[in-house]
């Protein structure tokens, strides 16, 4: 039986929290957030965003942790500050 993608997501989301708890002070400005968008049923996606000065290094140590663990990603830059890494699972 595969799992739900939306429970995968969840636990990948979990698993960049707690690797990266350190952008996401409790009560101050997280420099990682994370949201799950499940408006495509069939697509559900984990949007990382980063939004730090050089943001794409952070970017790019999220994105292998990602591989790593099977998502496939894809990046999204909205300024130098501003990267969101999209992540899908099967």
């Amino acid at each position: 039986m595969t799992a739900n993608p939306v429970d995968k997501l969840d636990d990948l989301a979990d698993q960049v929290a707690e690797e990266f708890e350190a952008y996401r002070p409790p009560d101050k400005f997280k420099d990682v957030s994370l949201v799950i968008d499940n408006n495509d049923p069939d697509r559900p996606t984990l949007i990382v965003h980063v939004e730090k000065e050089d943001a794409d290094t952070l970017a790019d140590e999220i994105e292998a942790f990602l591989k790593e663990r099977g998502a496939r990603t894809q990046r999204e830059r909205h300024s130098d500050t501003d990267v969101r890494v999209l992540a899908t699972a099967d």
